[in-house]
């Protein structure tokens, strides 16, 4: 985990012991498992039920509706995704924006030990050193001609790069009216422009791959809903989110090997939203970025691309704006969506909150 990140005290959701995404991973892993669905029908004729009695029926039923559901499922990912790609981590060069904290520092540390090789671009120093398989860029990546300027030395160091994870992004956490022109354009160029370029400059490469390529794009669930003082980072990630539509649609067309897979987390408890608070632990869980770094790191090992939302509502958040606006109204002020941001601090505020002397560390010899 990153060493700069400390969590206010006053933030408990994350060891919370009961959440509703709790609940769907236990239902999805036992009522709602095809498998452990016909294990109840078997065990009601164990009981030696015949077969036509209503409990034997209505187990039966169950479990054909739940098996049809997981084959719609599938049918569903194969016919929106396609076929995975063959995924070899020994031959696989990963870049990653942003990569010098927090989630993206976790999937770069993760896939440099299991062998990949990794190219980390940020404008800050890594927090914890290049570790093995890990080298590190400095890059601005609002700078199209820094961008273009990496990505020759990543293919003359490292190779043809296979994997770009977009995952650079600021938050300002301040109203419209608080902002300068240059704070906006400096975060719609990190947020947004920068996805723009470091696509133009890194997807000829992975168009080149004989074994194809993914492109990780990093949104959020405020890009599908906004939020006050997110009025920046809201547009960008709204523009990022179709920006990743419409190029899997392109793709599809041009080049069928690269697979696309687009990631929609709620609120992260990492430095970047330091100090805001969830308006509910049950509903709306804070997700950590051990948990976001599992999913994606699965999802691209895969070799599929796909759609990764979480929490739950993460998931459900297109249905949001299908309610009529005065319900929507109701929900947001219910939510506290637009509150959050009132207790913000930031990655400079947790920094700040740091003691000013580090603990030593004793290594053994």
């Amino acid at each position: 985990m990153p060493t700069d990140f400390i969590r206010p005290p006053q933030r408990d959701s994350w060891f919370a012991p009961l959440s509703i995404d709790l609940l769907v991973k236990v239902l999805n892993t036992t009522f709602l498992h095809p498998f452990v669905a016909w294990i109840i029908p078997l065990c009601f004729r164990a009981q030696n039920l015949p077969w036509d009695t209503p409990r034997v029926l209505a187990s039966i039923a169950w479990a054909s509706f739940i098996t049809l559901c997981w084959i719609g499922g599938a049918i569903n990912r194969r016919v929106a995704f396609g076929l995975p790609r063959e995924v070899d981590l020994s031959e696989e060069v990963i870049v990653i924006t942003g990569g010098a904290s927090g989630l993206g520092l976790l999937i770069a540390e993760v896939y440099g030990m299991r062998g990949a090789t990794v190219a980390v671009l940020d404008v800050a120093e890594m927090e914890n050193g290049e570790s093995r398989g890990v080298k590190y860029y400095r890059c601005d990546v609002s700078d199209k001609d820094q961008v273009a300027r990496v990505a020759r030395e990543i293919e003359k160091d490292l190779g043809t790069p296979t994997v770009l994870i977009n995952n650079a992004a600021i938050v300002l956490g301040k109203r419209l009216l608080d902002m300068d022109m240059a704070e906006i354009q400096r975060s719609l160029a990190t947020n947004l422009l920068s996805h723009f370029y470091t696509l133009k400059t890194f997807l000829p490469a992975l168009a080149r791959s004989e074994r194809g390529g993914t492109i990780v794009t990093m949104s959020s669930v405020i890009g599908h809903v906004g939020a006050a003082q997110l009025t920046d980072y809201a547009a960008a990630k709204a523009g990022v989110t179709a920006l990743h539509k419409s190029l899997t649609a392109e793709l599809r067309e041009s080049h069928p090997q690269i697979r696309t897979i687009l990631v929609t987390p709620g609120q992260l408890s990492t430095p970047l939203f330091y100090g805001v608070q969830t308006p509910n632990a049950f509903l709306a869980p804070v997700v950590e970025p051990v948990d976001v770094a599992k999913e994606i790191i699965a999802a691209v090992d895969s070799g599929r691309g796909g759609i990764l939302g979480m929490p739950l509502y993460a998931r459900w958040i297109d249905w949001f704006n299908v309610l009529p606006a005065g319900v929507q109204v109701v929900v947001r002020r219910l939510s506290g969506v637009d509150e959050g941001m009132k207790t913000f601090i930031g990655r400079r505020g947790a920094a700040a909150a740091r003691p000013e002397k580090e603990p030593t560390l004793i290594r053994p010899f």
